[in-house]
């Protein structure tokens, strides 16, 4: 990196930065809510506002040797709603996490092409229609604030940077405060503003999308005409990398390094082209260059990749920071393609905060709505198993547990209440011809339910399957109190269920295609099921954070596992397997029937950092992912770790503070972490290459 971007980066990963940031409380932006509800203005128009006064408040910052500007100086995102109107919302609605516009992948390519003088053009044009009901008009209205607040905060730092004699910065200012980007730096320039403004617009888990395909375009204009060099293009890149770290502490989700800023990289499009560009390429140098947690990178490949990509991925994951992930072409848009979407979404597909897999411009979908527990559902018909006198029909019952489970899962969501977002509806699909704000729905409005402790499910079936009604080996009581009593006094089962039963994991087919059946099951309880939006309902292999919660009151299970134990993160082995290696883990977790799981979930593996210790070995993992992908294998996330290192790291974190981890779909600082995530992570260190 040049001397201004290592300048950079040591002054905001020091928190040096932090010295410009102001409360809202210290200009009286906590009182607004307050304000809108004694002038009764509707929800859509106090967004608006709010984003202004925000904006307004934003003190203008330009870092020395800063090319691309915009500091966040304000702390928090004041709600548009009192405490006593929030009250009413939540007992006349549902809502889904915070209850605002979240975790969905903006048109981007379209605002840099078109800017903002544009857009604004055509919500003016559209509130001439005199058929347009109050509420639409209402909308448009806002959306027209909206933008011009953003506008206004272009000219804030665009005044700050002429005065500062920074023409150059103020030059780009001036470019892109109506117009689309012309320029590489102006593109960039224009996405960091549009970035930043959708999180102080209290939307959040904003993903950056297919940054090198729609960046691609600037750069090469700006190559042919000699504007730009390489290196001065790489350099940009960088720095708008390292600026996504700049705020990345303000922008918490469970965690800090829980911030949706992803980024998705190549692809294969509909005429089979791989579109892995000089840009992409720049992204994971950049990425290892600054070995920094933001922007998180997924690399779209399938079985016919270059092993050269491959091997650029598996250098970033050498360095330790748990990207990219890996998310193959070859499953993703066929399932999608089976779900319904078309085929442009369906081969345009991002990846959420995490890796739920989801379609820019178009799609308001919540992919994390909720979560089923494979697990708990069979913990709880253990307690029936003396009532089958076979497998299949004891199967039969757990397919039915499924399914209410599911029905109670969609049933529960109804009548959901979001925050009305008009800046961020200006940057998808169809809001504008319906003058509609995207709370209300996109043009794409699926749900998607995670699936939590498929292995600890499988597994325990795997032993009743075999141990009980098979071999008879472990009689009903045996296994009724051993689970009940939390295997106390039962020592000697709890170590043959643990060590000598079959597996997920191990290439067991005895086990894997319990894992497949129980995945079936899933995806057909949630088959032709409708939302209140219209849309459909997805199962995924993911956990997100719903692997511990789910693990908290989840009592001992046949598969030797104890009450309190944790289950794996993700699509991932039991935490005790004893394993033979990455290869049969990828041979057990290929084998099902992905496509009808695409709501996402990464296999998921630890290694430990001792076995890079040459380029070969980045060779052997590179051909190791690709075999994955080969497999059939849907998505695939490697997270490089020393147990000892990160044992250290809880004693003295002051020693630790840029170690690196993966933890469920995003990375983040350890030493940051809460101890539960902590003590997950160094169980999971287990595997070689």
């Amino acid at each position: 990196m040049n001397k201004d971007i290592e300048i950079l980066r040591s002054f905001i990963r020091g928190g040096n930065h932090h010295r410009f940031r102001h409360d809202p409380e210290e200009f009286g932006l906590d009182t607004l809510s307050g304000r809108f509800q004694a002038e009764k203005i509707p929800p859509v128009e106090r967004s608006a506002k709010m984003l202004k006064a925000l904006l307004n408040a934003e003190m203008p910052i330009i870092l020395e040797g800063e090319k691309i500007v915009a500091t966040r100086t304000i702390t928090r995102i004041p709600s548009i709603f009192t405490e006593d109107e929030w009250a009413d919302i939540r007992a006349h609605h549902t809502l889904h996490e915070r209850g605002t516009v979240s975790n969905i992948s903006p048109d981007y390519e379209g605002i840099l092409r078109d800017g903002l003088g544009r857009r604004k053009a055509e919500v003016v044009t559209r509130m001439e229609d005199l058929t347009l009901d109050e509420g639409q008009r209402q909308f448009l209205s806002a959306a027209k604030e909206s933008i011009e607040a953003v506008q206004d905060f272009i000219l804030k730092y665009r005044d700050c940077a002429r005065n500062a004699g920074l023409d150059d910065i103020a030059d780009t200012l001036s470019a892109i405060h109506t117009s689309g980007a012309g320029t590489l730096r102006e593109a960039l320039q224009l996405l960091r503003i549009v970035h930043f403004a959708l999180w102080e617009s209290d939307c959040y888990h904003n993903t950056l999308g297919r940054f090198d395909q729609y960046i691609y375009p600037y750069y090469k204009a700006d190559m042919a005409s000699g504007r730009i060099t390489r290196e001065e293009a790489f350099d940009l890149i960088e720095e708008f990398f390292l600026m996504c770290n700049k705020d990345s502490d303000l922008y918490v989700g469970m965690q800090q390094g829980d911030n949706g800023q992803s980024i998705v990289l190549a692809g294969r499009d509909a005429e089979g082209k791989y579109l892995f560009n000089e840009v992409s390429e720049m992204c994971l140098r950049a990425s290892y260059e600054l070995n920094l947690i933001d922007p998180k990178i997924n690399l779209r490949c399938d079985g016919k990749t270059p092993l050269e990509v491959y091997k650029m991925g598996a250098q970033l994951t050498k360095r330790g920071l748990g990207f990219p992930q890996y998310d193959n072409d070859d499953v993703v848009i066929p399932g999608l393609l089976k779900l319904g979407y078309s085929p442009e979404d369906a081969y345009n597909y991002v990846v959420a905060a995490c890796w739920e897999f989801i379609v820019p411009k178009n799609g308001m979908e919540i992919v994390n709505i909720d979560a089923l527990s494979f697990a708990g559902v069979v913990s709880a018909a253990l307690e029936h198993l003396g009532e089958y006198d076979s497998y299949d029909k004891f199967y039969a019952y757990i397919d039915g547990l499924i399914k209410a489970e599911c029905d109670r899962i969609t049933s529960a969501h109804d009548n959901l209440y979001i925050v009305p977002a008009p800046f961020m509806s200006m940057l998808m699909g169809g809001t504008i011809d319906r003058a509609q704000d995207i709370s209300l729905g996109g043009n794409s409005n699926n749900f998607g339910v995670h699936g939590t402790g498929l292995s600890t499910a499988a597994d325990s079936l795997a032993v009743i399957k075999k141990f009980y009604f098979e071999e008879k080996s472990v009689t009903l009581k045996e296994l009724m109190d051993s689970v009940h009593n939390n295997f106390k006094g039962h020592e000697a089962l709890q170590e043959r269920l643990r060590n000598d039963s079959p597996k997920m994991g191990l290439d067991s087919d005895e086990a894997d295609s319990i894992g497949t059946a129980l995945l079936d099951s899933f995806a057909a309880a949630l088959h032709g099921k409708r939302n209140e939006r219209g849309g459909i309902w997805r199962a995924g292999t993911g956990t997100a954070m719903y692997y511990i919660f789910h693990a908290k009151d989840l009592p001992a299970t046949p598969d030797g596992r104890c009450a309190g134990e944790v289950i794996p993160a993700n699509f991932t082995p039991s935490m005790f397997l004893r394993q033979q290696g990455p290869v049969s883990v990828m041979r057990s977790f290929s084998k099902q029937h992905l496509e009808d799981t695409i709501n996402g979930g990464p296999l998921t593996i630890e290694l430990d950092e001792s076995i890079f210790r040459s380029e070969e070995t980045v060779e052997k993992l590179a051909m190791l992912i690709r075999s994955y992908m080969r497999l059939g294998g849907h998505q695939l996330q490697l997270n490089t770790l020393n147990r000892e290192t990160l044992l250290d790291a809880k004693v003295h974190p002051e020693q630790h503070r840029d170690l690196i981890v993966r933890v469920w779909g995003w990375s983040g600082y350890f030493v940051e972490l809460d101890e539960c995530y902590q003590d997950h992570i160094i169980e999971r260190i287990k595997y070689k290459v």
